[in-house]
């Protein structure tokens, strides 16, 4: 089963190092990290997916919240979530073949971010499988792909908001927490 965590992290040297060591001592795999800046200033924002038992997933959650400079942590697996993944793909091209290549672009609604006479970088973002589409026709002429950067899984749970989102809406804290408790949303602790 997969996992996705999303972990409001402390934005300190070595926190990075402290998630890994973690997945490393229980043996599970990191399918995919990314991590940015998050709405919340001194905090920054990690999702990692993995592949786990559901009864390993609550191990991991709890593991993750135990360690310093963790504020939060939340395994939206199950959740409703929009998904997207972002792709660099460049890729050999000729003036001869570079018109199929515009048009192999437009249909996947991928855009050119750099052109230069021998190649073209495609910019891409979506769900996997249509990243993984757009590669699999790019791969059918061999040698055309030169280079591959993807990020990892960015997600964010639909209709789940923190107290600061809350606040950006209009709603002040105490009618936040209300919202919480009437309208199914959970409102995380601020950092002090």
């Amino acid at each position: 089963m997969l996992h996705t965590f999303v972990a409001y992290v402390e934005d300190l040297p070595g926190v990075l190092t402290r998630v890994a060591s973690l997945f490393r001592r229980l043996n599970i795999n990191i399918h995919s990290l990314t991590v940015g800046r998050s709405e919340r200033p001194g905090l920054s924002r990690l999702t990692l997916v993995c592949e786990a038992s559901s009864e390993a997933g609550h191990r991991i959650r709890a593991s993750l919240f135990k360690l310093e400079n963790v504020v939060d942590v939340d395994d939206i697996a199950q959740a409703p979530s929009v998904t997207r993944e972002l792709a660099l793909i460049k890729i050999a091209a000729t003036p001869q073949n570079r018109a199929q290549i515009f048009d192999l672009v437009e249909v996947f609604r991928a855009r050119i971010v750099d052109l230069t006479s021998e190649s073209l970088m495609i910019e891409m973002t979506g769900v996997e499988s249509k990243i993984e589409g757009l590669i699999e026709v790019l791969r059918e002429d061999e040698g055309r792909i030169l280079e591959i950067c993807r990020s990892g899984k960015m997600t964010m749970r639909r209709g789940h908001h923190t107290s600061s989102v809350l606040r950006a809406m209009g709603a002040g804290v105490a009618d936040a927490e209300g919202m919480a408790e009437h309208d199914d949303v959970r409102v995380m602790a601020e950092p002090e």
